[in-house]
């Protein structure tokens, strides 16, 4: 019986070769585009989206300087971006659930009806591929997808926060 090969198949210095691998990077390339997508069909820049897209997706509150800093912005620009995604209806400001101190960015319901829509044409394609999986293998593919996920949290919490100077 022939196996896939699997990472651990690579010598250490060697990109895994595994179809699985390849496969998950051309996703991981795919998702890039993807999200250009998204940014044209709902007629935002690439920064527009990704705000939204970070305020939409994270487990908490994020305030103007912590959206500033996932998108790798400055203060001064992340105010004037959130000025901009307040004025188009897109995030209202509100109090911080914990802190009174600080305000908390939300999108607004019909932004979130606006990506989901923009959204609408890959999500049904995405279900349409999983309808072609057995319960067992689309079991086991979202406890994959989920371990790949928790590999990449990883790697993005051991980065450097700053890059590296260049030696001259």
């Amino acid at each position: 019986m022939e196996r896939a090969p699997s990472t651990g198949d690579a010598s250490p210095g060697a990109p895994p070769r595994s179809d699985a691998s390849r496969a998950l990077r051309e996703v991981l390339r795919t998702a890039g585009d993807t999200r250009a997508a998204l940014a044209r069909r709902l007629g935002l820049g690439p920064t527009d989206a990704a705000a939204i897209d970070h305020l939409i997706s994270s487990p908490e509150p994020l305030g103007p300087v912590e959206l500033g800093n996932r998108l790798g912005i400055r203060s001064a620009s992340a105010t004037t971006l959130v000025d901009r995604l307040v004025q188009a209806g897109h995030v209202a400001r509100t109090p911080h659930p914990h802190d009174r101190r600080r305000l908390s960015l939300q999108v607004t319901e019909s932004a979130v009806g606006e990506v989901l829509e923009a959204l609408r044409p890959m999500l049904v394609g995405v279900d349409r591929a999983v309808s072609r999986l057995t319960p067992e293998q689309a079991e086991a593919t979202a406890a994959f997808l989920r371990e790949v996920a928790e590999v990449m949290r990883e790697y993005v919490a051991t980065a450097p926060e700053e890059p590296p100077r260049s030696r001259g």
